[in-house]
């Protein structure tokens, strides 16, 4: 297959002004040692997204958090493949395939974690499933702020990071992945999402090339 990316280079680029950093799902239920759903290479990119966070903050470029949320009064599919989102009961044993109360709605597991949260005023947007669009108000939120481009970073690349990329595409957004600032479990799955995605929905970036990028920008 022919290589798009001087293409994805060129339509795909983030415009001055125009632009937002989405962070997706760095949550406790993914991030903290020792939970049902731990994503421990999650950890390893909690620097550069700080990064960003401080060059979009300084420059007063929209910072939008996402986090997955889990509520047996919303019993979706997604509860019954992957119980661990389902309510631990007292004294119960936690962990892969057991409720384990990951990211249950109203527990600290559905939180973004400590060095990466939002601040007042920042965009969070609470979801119950994969895509971020699906069924929130994420879209129209991005285009009252005049936002077209996206910069997009979090966990896990082949879940919810991936899910949410296709969305923004179907949206017109033009999306840049960060690749040292998302991850998944295995680094054979991070290696062919980055290569669908880079194929076909965004452009891939290190969080680097990103700053030196839109540092360039005037305020």
């Amino acid at each position: 297959m022919a290589d798009r990316r001087e293409t994805f280079e060129r339509e795909l680029a983030p415009e001055p002004g125009r632009t937002a950093l989405v962070v997706v799902d760095m949550q406790r239920g993914f991030l903290d040692p020792g939970e049902a759903m731990e994503v421990p290479p999650a950890r390893d990119t909690v620097a550069a997204i700080q990064s960003l966070l401080a060059l979009f903050r300084g420059k007063r470029m929209p910072v939008v958090f996402t986090e997955f949320v889990y509520s047996e009064e919303v019993p979706l599919l997604v509860g019954r493949l992957h119980p661990e989102h389902q309510p631990a009961k007292p004294g119960a044993p936690r962990g892969f395939g057991l409720p384990s109360s990951s990211c249950l709605e109203g527990t600290p597991s559905a939180d973004t974690v400590p060095d990466l949260a939002p601040r007042p005023g920042e965009l969070v947007v609470r979801k119950r499933g994969y895509d971020a669009f699906a069924g929130t108000a994420l879209d129209p939120a991005l285009r009252a702020r005049n936002v077209t481009s996206l910069v997009v970073a979090g966990t896990m690349t082949d879940i919810c990071v991936l899910a949410t990329v296709i969305g923004a595409f179907h949206r017109e957004y033009r999306v840049t992945v960060v690749e040292d600032g998302v991850s998944t479990l295995w680094p054979e799955l991070q290696r062919a999402t980055l290569d669908i995605i880079g194929r076909a929905y965004g452009r891939i970036a290190t969080a680097k090339e990103i700053a030196d990028q839109i540092s360039s920008w005037s305020q």
